[in-house]
């Protein structure tokens, strides 16, 4: 078990769209932003529905504008998860959103630091019992107008000890920011630091856990596209919520946010984070060894499994009788292929062996009548029922068959089995 970092816990929504805890005992919330307009009323309460099909526990929009406020008035009693309005250097946008009915604010410090214009800000989410997340990215904290300040800053952020001096900056900007709050008697509070270097990242997120009690947002800023944004996130986003640190999280990615929301879950899934909803699918890597077209099975399985099964039924899809009867018989369902045939298996035991043509179309009736008997009661998910003797190497499934019929082999061998 992951020994979470102990912070104060803030409440996001209300009674209609559900509320949201984040820190605390709460589970790390899975967060997302809307990429289109936020004045395109149908576009964007379209959008938020799918990410919360998704499985978002909180959507995040943009309000540059007055009509992106005003379009909240509309957006807000459309939607059944609560709503962060975005705001950036406008402190009005956030009374706005806050008049509107948000559930949620989001400041930079690096672009709104008038101590007014915040403190205005702060009454307004204190009179209706809404948090802020206070968002210091690397790209907005260096100073922007005063010239000889900001030549100053870069000095120390281009100097060897680059990280060193830009979580001076960040964790300065956050004390000095956070003054504002204390003085108001305001601290719900949730604080994130991002930065596109994922080592910065870790470091910045570590070193702000031993200063602060208050919730963090975990996130990778300007990632990239999901190819190559998903490791950028994932390693030090996971890295961090390994250590205990992060009780929200927002993967970025310059693609549809619903990858954002997937990924996010399905990290958190295996570090034992969150509650798996849906089917747990391992399946091997391809490889020589494989007799079925096992890529094409793979997405086949993925997509049929994500509509037609609820519970976290764990499926193996494999492609040889090397590691198939191993994870066969660790999981709930399972096929291993060899010689365009496929055995499949319910919790180790053998219920099938069908053509590949037809391996597809069983295993999703399997898993249906599995799913069936573990919501009637008549079984449990990950217990195991019998052990699985693997067949033999050479044999009817193995790919010495040919050579068995025309006598070139005279007997059959053991099988050894072993690793990829």
């Amino acid at each position: 078990m992951i020994q979470r970092r102990k912070t104060r816990q803030v409440t996001v929504g209300d009674e209609r769209v559900g509320t949201v805890r984040i820190g605390g005992d709460a589970p790390v919330a899975v967060q997302t932003m809307t990429s289109g307009y936020t004045h395109a009323v149908d576009t964007c309460v379209a959008e938020i529905h799918k990410l919360t099909a998704a499985g978002a526990d909180l959507v995040r929009v943009a309000v540059p504008e007055r009509k992106d406020t005003e379009a909240l008035k509309e957006i807000i009693p459309q939607v059944q998860v609560p709503i962060v309005a975005d705001v950036h250097f406008h402190f009005q946008r956030a009374l706005e959103a806050i008049e509107a009915g948000v559930h949620k604010i989001r400041l930079n410090p690096g672009n709104i630091s008038d101590r007014n214009q915040v403190t205005e800000v702060i009454n307004a989410c204190k009179e209706r019992k809404l948090p802020i997340r206070i968002g210091v990215n690397e790209g907005s904290i260096i100073e922007r107008k005063d010239k000889q300040k900001r030549m100053k800053e870069l000095g120390g952020v281009f100097s060897n000890q680059k990280h060193g001096h830009f979580l001076a900056i960040m964790i300065t900007k956050l004390e000095e920011y956070l003054d504002i709050f204390y003085d108001n008697d305001f601290y719900d509070v949730v604080i994130s630091a991002k930065s596109p270097d994922p080592t910065l990242v870790i470091d910045a997120y570590m070193e702000i856990s031993k200063r602060f009690d208050h919730p963090l947002h975990l996130g990778v800023t300007h990632a990239g596209p999901r190819e190559t944004a998903m490791i950028r996130s994932c390693v030090p986003l996971g890295h961090l919520l390994a250590s205990g640190v992060g009780d929200t999280v927002r993967i970025s990615y310059a693609s549809d946010p619903k990858f954002e929301v997937e990924d996010a879950l399905e990290m958190l899934y295996c570090l034992g984070l969150r509650e798996r909803k849906g089917v747990d699918l391992i399946a091997c890597p391809t490889c020589g060894r494989i007799q079925v077209d096992l890529y094409t099975l793979v997405q086949d399985v993925r997509s049929k499994l994500a509509e037609a099964i609820e519970l976290p039924i764990k499926v193996a899809v494999m492609g040889c009788i090397v590691n198939g009867p191993g994870e066969a018989e660790g999981a709930d369902v399972a096929i291993f292929a060899g010689d365009r045939r496929g055995i499949i298996y319910v919790q180790g035991e053998r219920v099938a062996n069908v053509p590949e043509e037809q391996i597809l179309e069983t295993l999703l009736a399997e898993c249906k009548k599995f799913e069936a008997k573990v919501k009637s009661g008549e079984a449990k998910l990950g217990e195991k029922i019998v052990e699985i003797a693997p067949p033999d190497p050479i044999g009817e499934l193995g790919s010495g068959f040919d050579k068995i019929a025309s006598g070139q082999v005279d007997k059959l061998t053991d099988l050894t089995v072993g690793g990829e």
